[in-house]
């Protein structure tokens, strides 16, 4: 390992001679050159940047002009050349440095600026195999890197935003401060972390490795918060490149900032109603701590909302709402009865927006589409040490998956009531049970230590609210380990029971099944939430 050489300390100062621009993203380009060029810095750049500036009127030079090299293999081989990497490099007050710079006419650069070749751009538009490979950039990280590393004395920009720092502190003060450098340098080895993690990630989805020998997660910072879960945490958001729709792509037409819990629980209602074919009709969902306590499908949104809130009109005070289609006026007279905390849409009308507008702390989101549940993808869950990935939950259970194990066969209406009760069932925290008739859930049980108490709490909640479980489905998302949990569906009226299968005591629980004359569906598929 190097030792750290014994370099004079770093001015806090540096007043800039010499830029290097190289971007693939122009805007502000010229107007940033400009700013450079009359506060005395001369230009120099590569390409079609080099082209912008020249056409703007202002002096550049080419980096071929300081490397005697031209730009040669398609723009490949251009700034890899001790000339522009001894200038990045080179620690201006090392005597060592500064006689190798002048042995070489090695000229400093003080200032970079680089945004890399559009790599995450390409592959979100699903460019082919060969675009993408050339849309790697090697010198413009190489770049970086170096300019990060020697923060002492450049400048290292990756973004508009921090180029205009720079030119800020070059109005202000002549030159660029020494904190000013890290925190540049802090972004920029960011950066080009985040972009060789969306290489990795592009290749090994490439050669169909779902875990390879190192798996990195890159995220932009999207909001701070004023706490995490509790008041003595710190938290933050971050979002992926091209991001899944739902929180991380929503608008917020108004309330106050998003909490953790927020964002958290917006996401779970938001994953759930996305489940709801907005062709098929409107679906509303309301979530508390990440578990839902009403969905309903309905002719109408209001009705579907309406619908909703009866399964536990307690637990939606202060709750989330998602719904599947824009949300219209009339279902936003009726949100606003009772204190809600999020509503999420894919769109709203604008007098549904009116109608919030009097309710100045709830929040509403619109995302412009909904999440296909169908879709791959990742999940993350932190552990202590590491992290934990799987694949998202993208199970869908239809009538022609059902094996019925019992002699009495379900109705046309129990398939449906049992498939809708067993979607919901995939979005509660184990152990779950959810029992639902007609398009409505009408109790849900989550989070228990034991699927009997699941199913007695879910009975539970249905009486307190006056709703009547005779002849409606029961979902549990994982099998009966014993037959006690049916039996207390069927105690509560339950008569069609679906559940995944797979117990030691399968034969157990359907023989019960029959003794009560209930019908049961095995999906042959888990669907756990922990």
């Amino acid at each position: 390992m190097p030792a750290a050489p014994d370099y004079p300390s770093a001015p806090d100062l540096v007043a800039p001679a010499r830029a290097l621009l190289s971007v693939s993203d122009k805007t502000g380009l010229v107007e940033a050159a400009k700013v450079l060029h009359e506060a005395g810095v001369e230009l120099v750049s590569t390409g079609g940047t080099k082209a912008a500036i020249a056409a703007a009127g202002l002096p550049v030079k080419d980096v071929s002009d300081l490397t005697g090299f031209p730009e040669m293999m398609d723009g490949r081989v251009k700034t890899l050349h001790p000339i522009v990497h001894g200038g990045l490099l080179g620690v201006r007050d090392a005597p060592e440095h500064a006689k190798a710079m002048a042995d070489h006419g090695i000229g400093g650069v003080d200032i970079l600026y680089v945004n890399l070749y559009p790599f995450e751009a390409t592959v979100a538009k699903g460019g082919a195999y060969e675009e993408c490979v050339e849309n790697i950039d090697i010198g413009g990280p190489a770049m970086i890197r170096s300019a990060a590393k020697n923060h002492g004395y450049v400048s290292v920009c990756t973004d508009p935003a921090d180029l205009a720092e720079v030119l800020e502190a070059l109005k202000a003060d002549g030159g660029t401060s020494l904190a000013l450098r890290k925190a540049l340098a802090a972004r920029a080895y960011a950066r080009t972390a985040a972009y060789d993690a969306a290489i990795s990630a592009w290749f090994a989805a490439q050669l169909g490795q779902d875990f390879p020998a190192r798996k990195s997660i890159a995220g932009e910072l999207r909001q701070t918060m004023r706490y995490g879960e509790n008041p003595h945490q710190k938290a933050a958001f971050y979002t992926f490149p091209n991001p899944r729709v739902g929180v991380a792509t929503a608008k917020q037409l108004q309330g106050k900032e998003l909490s953790y819990n927020n964002i958290n629980d917006t996401d779970a209602a938001f994953e759930l109603i996305a489940e709801f074919d907005p062709a098929q009709g409107p679906a509303v969902a309301i979530i508390k701590h990440a578990n839902p306590c009403g969905v309903a499908l309905g002719a109408t949104q209001r009705e579907a909302y309406e619908r909703a809130l009866a399964c536990d009109p307690t637990s939606a005070f202060g709750g989330i709402v998602a719904t599947n289609t824009r949300l219209t006026r009339e279902a936003a007279e009726a949100m606003v009865e009772i204190f809600t905390e999020v509503v999420i849409a894919p769109e709203a009308d604008d007098d549904a927006v009116a109608v919030f507008a009097a309710k100045k702390n709830l929040r509403l989101l619109v995302t412009g589409g909904l999440p296909d549940p169908l879709s791959t993808g990742d999940t993350f869950k932190s552990v202590a040490g590491g992290f934990l990935v799987q694949s998202r939950d993208d199970a869908r259970i239809k009538a022609t998956d059902l094996k019925i194990v019992t002699k009495r066969q379900p109705t046309d209406e129990e398939i449906r009531d049992m498939l809708f009760a067993f979607q919901i069932g995939k979005h509660v925290k184990s152990n779950a049970i959810v029992y639902a008739r007609a398009g409505q859930t009408l109790g849900v049980g989550a989070g228990q230590m034991n699927r009997k108490d699941s199913a007695r709490i879910a009975a539970l909640r249905a009486a307190d609210f006056g709703l009547d479980l005779a002849g409606c489905a029961c979902a549990s998302e994982a099998f009966f380990p014993f037959a006690d949990g049916l039996i207390q569906a069927a105690e509560a009226g339950a008569t069609a029971i679906i559940q995944p299968g797979g117990s030691m005591r399968d034969a157990e629980v359907i023989e019960a099944a029959d003794k009560l004359g209930l019908t049961m569906a095995f999906t042959g598929v888990r669907v756990f939430r922990h």
